[in-house]
């Protein structure tokens, strides 16, 4: 575990203040914690705030949203980014789940006040309201097109929904537990579940019907990532013809993130186990960087990096903080990361440039997604927050 830096979660608004403070520290493992603060001197002559830092620590470049900040007797530095806008009226209550759909202009979110609803991702302003689930909420996400979106819910019970008119167009039924992550198989004729019995589904979204259990775990999967296998995995031969209506199945590797610190490697298609790889806590999320990588991240707060060819030890294992990582997103050359305590990362694979998103307070950041160069969050606070990252 590397040394890590951290700042009030409001420095930006702290620091716009004529002689604004904000706190900092930095935690490197065996160490006393560092501690120290910013200080606003006054405006340069560009307009960007003359920001100091107390001693051991040193400020590096400073725009209106974001500040570097580096602490040279550990070696580290990270840049922190405010968030561009905040979005505070679409639920009344936490956020637990986010999507944007693919052209970036319309975002679905579901709360613990029991709504899902769609909105401009631009304004936050609310467009349509999906009702039908009966309790929360669990995972929502567009399908490819934008125009469709798939729910999951504590009713186990699975939606496809019309972002257009709201309307839902298909209910899938047939898991005994609440349903905890979706994927969506290519353009999106079957979609997967998975959910607290236990088991991975597949779904044919033209019929309605189950088209297989394509995993059954003794633990509840909290996590699933679908991705193209390398052509050297061996995913294993069906036992039985897939069905006419099996679209796309072929080549695809399913990754489980399971309640029993386990994380599978299934092939889609043969419903053959590929690898099971056994972590340090339950793993909560999943996804793959590419055919070849992916990542897991646990409850005790490890992110691990796996090559799906071998995977007897991981590349990497990636520990910022003991809290749970909850969500995982491949964002360009590296991911993004958010994690229980309120920290949300962006990290490059060579680890050189951390770049955190703040303001979230120690409050849960459950879910991050992005369109083009924007990052959304949502979180225990309520709050959808977005973040414009210009360059990394």
């Amino acid at each position: 575990m590397a040394a890590t830096l951290r700042i009030q979660s409001d420095w930006s608004r702290a620091l716009s203040r004529d002689e604004g403070e904000a706190w900092l520290s930095c935690r490197s493992p065996g160490q006393p914690t560092l501690y120290g603060s910013l200080t606003r001197r006054g405006l340069g002559a560009d307009g960007v705030p003359d920001i100091a830092a107390s001693e051991g620590f040193l400020v590096g470049e400073v725009t209106k949203k974001s500040i570097l900040i580096s602490c040279p007797h550990e070696n580290v530095s990270t840049k922190f980014l405010a968030p561009y806008t905040t979005f505070s009226r679409i639920h009344q209550k936490s956020v637990t789940c986010l999507d944007i759909s693919s052209g970036g202009g319309l975002g679905v979110s579901a709360s613990t006040d029991g709504t899902m609803k769609i909105w401009q991702a631009a304004n936050g302003e609310i467009r349509r309201q999906l009702e039908g689930h009966v309790s929360d909420v669990n995972c929502c996400r567009f399908f490819p097109s934008g125009l469709v979106v798939l729910s999951g819910g504590m009713d186990a019970q699975l939606k496809v929904w019309s972002a257009e008119d709201a309307s839902c167009v298909v209910t899938f039924k047939g898991h005994r537990g609440g349903i905890l992550d979706t994927a969506i198989v290519e353009r999106g004729r079957n979609v997967l579940s998975c959910s607290r019995d236990g088991t991975a589904r597949l779904w044919d979204c033209g019929t309605a019907a189950c088209l297989g259990t394509v995993a059954a775990c003794s633990a509840p999967i909290n996590g699933i990532a679908l991705g193209t296998a390398p052509c050297s995995l061996t995913l294993g031969t069906p036992q039985q013809a897939p069905s006419e209506r099996e679209v796309g199945t072929e080549g695809k590797l399913l990754l489980l993130a399971r309640e029993d610190k386990k994380l599978q490697g299934v092939g889609l298609q043969s419903r053959q186990q590929v690898f099971l790889f056994v972590g340090s806590d339950a793993f909560n999320c999943c996804t793959f960087l590419s055919s070849t990588y992916l990542l897991a991240g646990t409850q005790d707060g490890n992110i691990y990096q796996l090559d799906v060819r071998n995977t007897s030890a991981p590349i990497q294992v990636i520990h910022r903080s003991g809290a749970p990582v909850l969500s995982l997103l491949p964002f360009r050359d590296g991911f993004g990361a958010s994690q229980g305590d309120g920290t949300c990362f962006v990290m490059q694979q060579d680890l050189d440039h951390v770049l955190d998103l703040t303001e979230a307070d120690c409050d849960p950041v459950y879910k991050v997604a992005s369109w083009e160069k924007e990052i959304y969050t949502c979180c225990r606070d309520g709050v959808v927050r977005r973040y414009q990252l210009a360059d990394l």
